[in-house]
């Protein structure tokens, strides 16, 4: 069974103050980045909602279109009905025949006029959708424009800084290892109550480095002695003298 060395708790203090200052590096790195990601994420999104509507448009189009040239197709078929029954009036034998056939020549002419009706309503949805159409072309143009913009710039900072946030990414898991899975869980949870990070802080000037509210002298001789883990009674952060964490470095 492998031996698991038992820390002092000046070991885990220094720990937690090491890896405060990597997690510490690793925020600054990330803060460069800014909200360029999510500015990113957003423009991508909202792209591919643009380029949804513009398909959609675009299929509307060409069904209209498609719409459009059956109604011509019609009005070509009632053209020719109408000379064909015009052609055969000039041969019919009586008055009820005559009028049979005529009738037939004002249905089909009406069909004519009422598909000529639906084509200019088309066209003029037609023209409307073209315009919805122009517009989404417009915005996704202007969007994808602001979009590689921003990806440029993300990609600039991501360029300079991906080697030293590799680094500290594995310097911070290596500070993890062996160390107090309660105490890394506590390190964590802290870390994540407060914007800017800070979970394991200095006392300095006689205050908490977190919320600078004053320590008792007497807890301060108690942080000092590193014998255990110290909270701030106020904001909950871990407590190290300052003379532990001006002596911890990261390399």
């Amino acid at each position: 069974m492998a031996t698991v060395k038992d820390f002092s708790v000046e070991e885990k203090l220094a720990s937690l103050v090491k890896l405060q200052k990597i997690d510490s590096k690793l925020d600054e790195i990330r803060i460069l980045q800014g909200e360029l990601p999510i500015e990113v994420k957003d423009l991508e999104d909202e792209i591919h909602g643009l380029t949804s509507r513009k398909n959609r448009i675009e299929e509307e189009i060409n069904g209209i279109n498609e719409f459009i040239e059956q109604k011509r197709n019609a009005i070509k078929e009632a053209e020719a009905l109408v000379k064909k029954y015009e052609k055969q009036s000039e041969s019919v034998k009586n008055n009820r025949e005559f009028e049979a056939i005529n009738k037939e020549i004002e249905m089909q002419q009406l069909e004519g006029k009422l598909a000529d009706k639906h084509i200019r309503d088309a066209n003029e949805e037609l023209a409307d959708k073209a315009r919805l159409l122009e517009q989404a072309k417009k915005q996704i143009a202007s969007k994808e424009s602001v979009l590689n913009h921003k990806k440029g710039e993300l990609e600039k900072i991501i360029g300079e800084t991906e080697k030293e946030e590799n680094e500290y990414i594995q310097l911070a898991a290596d500070a993890r290892k062996g160390m107090d899975d309660r105490l890394i869980y506590s390190y964590d949870r802290i870390r994540k109550s407060y914007r800017n990070g800070l979970a394991v802080v200095p006392v300095m000037r006689d205050a908490c480095g977190g919320c600078f509210n004053a320590i008792p002298p007497q807890r301060q001789s108690e942080i000092r002695q590193r014998k255990k883990v110290m909270v701030c009674e106020n904001c909950g952060r871990i407590l190290v003298d300052d003379d532990l964490n001006n002596a911890t470095e990261v390399k």
